[in-house]
């Protein structure tokens, strides 16, 4: 038996249970880790609120884990006791002390990496990567405009755009943030409870408007990012930390061509190849220096719950680890 966080009614951070668990050995194609430090994301949020549906009831939270190989399914290569690996990605499970995972959907860990730094990086860092090199591909001259800049994917976000030579424009909530934001690569910082980002981006641009709006808000900030394109814009609505956006009409986007998705990382590592393209830039990055990552807030796992509360209430900046 090993503990874990358990979810049996949807709600609150006060539906976490911290339970005992069975974990059996690791099948064919799997293996068994013993988690070191865990991720925790928005994601986790809104499988606990019942925005996004679990698979089954009860069921245990998480998608972003770095932890120690403790057994190897049968006949599996590739992978051995004592390895470190990080995974990110469509299972959940991680708010636990031990879980089981497909071999082929974890990466190595370079030794160099401390464990807690890479379970702060993998699903923010990945989510990062996809946004600004492959659904909208960043490029010099660009101006792009972040909203929660100073969050654990914002913040990086910020950085990364910066690093790829564009103009970034960055919304926080508060003056602490915007500090955080200005040192992680915001040209520009709009205090959004303070401040319409609309008008002032329109400021910023002289009226042109930006390249691409990265936006993980949704409801409280999707038609203003949508004001705030040039013609042939991209809106990339990849989170809704503020509630589901309300249904855009195709005639919305006419007037200025604008382009509209709303990606999943899942869809931007579904092969072995683009996994493990997508986390070893990250780690490069990183390891580079060109992603400065911050771990502002660390929980025991047992006290996920507070973890949730405070990350919901926006008392947190850059990344939340959760320690078994």
């Amino acid at each position: 038996m090993v503990k874990a966080i358990r979810v049996h009614q949807l709600g609150g951070p006060q539906v976490f249970q911290w339970e005992d668990v069975e974990l059996v050995e690791p099948r064919e194609g799997e293996i068994r880790i013993k988690n070191k430090a865990i991720g925790a994301n928005f994601i986790d949020i809104y499988f606990r609120k019942g925005v996004y549906k679990a698979a089954t009831m009860p069921f245990t939270p998480g998608m972003e884990v770095v932890g120690e190989v403790t057994a190897v399914g049968p006949g599996l290569t590739g992978r051995k006791v004592g390895d470190m690996v990080a995974y990110a990605g469509d299972r959940m499970g991680s708010y636990a002390e031990e879980q089981i995972l497909p071999a082929d959907k974890v990466v190595p860990v370079p030794p160099l990496v401390d464990p807690i730094i890479a379970a702060s990086i993998m699903l923010k860092g990945m989510t990062a990567q996809y946004l600004v090199r492959r659904c909208f591909k960043v490029k010099p001259g660009h101006t792009v405009l972040v909203h929660a800049a100073a969050g654990g994917t914002g913040s990086l976000l910020c950085q990364w755009a910066n690093a790829l030579g564009a103009t970034v424009i960055g919304t926080v909530s508060t003056k602490e943030k915007a500090a955080q934001a200005k040192e992680d690569g915001c040209h520009h910082v709009i205090i959004y409870t303070e401040e319409d980002f609309v008008s002032c981006v329109n400021e910023m641009t002289s009226g042109k408007g930006v390249e691409v709006v990265y936006d993980s808000v949704g409801k409280n900030t999707f038609e203003g990012s949508l004001e705030c394109l040039k013609p042939r814009g991209y809106m990339v609505s990849f989170g809704q930390s503020s509630g589901t956006p309300d249904p855009v009409p195709l005639s919305a986007l006419a007037p200025k061509s604008l382009f509209l998705t709303r990606p999943s990382m899942m869809q931007y590592t579904s092969t072995r190849d683009e996994l493990l393209e997508t986390a070893g830039e990250v780690i490069a990055n990183v390891a580079s220096g060109i992603l400065r990552v911050r771990v502002n807030h660390k929980y025991p796992l047992s006290e996920a719950s507070q973890a949730h509360a405070d990350l919901e209430n926006r008392r947190t900046t850059g990344s939340i680890v959760l320690i078994p």
